[in-house]
């Protein structure tokens, strides 16, 4: 049992240390041919990237902005109908019947 073990843990060590060795002159061969215009190239890319997030992330704030505003308009009708409410003596079960229809209807 444990020389087939050893052939095999064997076997995965050659794989690995001959990986290791093929891909080191690969890497310093890519490192050492690509041109400046290549280089250039991978740089605009990577600014048009970086700008494509960066619009992503401005619209998305724009939305959250949005949501804010609107929900702060809400809780301000909210506030003002609560005092109009107290004055007026209407319960809060009444008041909560009041929302929900209102919730109702807006979907």
């Amino acid at each position: 049992m444990s020389r087939p073990m050893v052939l095999v843990f064997m076997l995965i060590l050659l794989v690995i240390t001959s990986q290791l060795e093929w891909k080191q002159p690969l890497v310093n061969e890519l490192d050492m041919s690509p041109s400046t215009s290549h280089k250039d190239k991978l740089l605009q890319r990577r600014e048009v990237v970086k700008e494509k997030v960066i619009l992503t992330q401005e619209k998305r704030i724009r939305k959250l902005n949005e949501l804010v505003r609107k929900l702060q308009e809400e809780l301000q009708q909210c506030r003002s109908s609560k005092a109009a409410n107290n004055e007026t003596g209407i319960s809060v079960p009444e008041i909560s019947s009041v929302l929900e229809e209102a919730n109702i209807s807006q979907n």
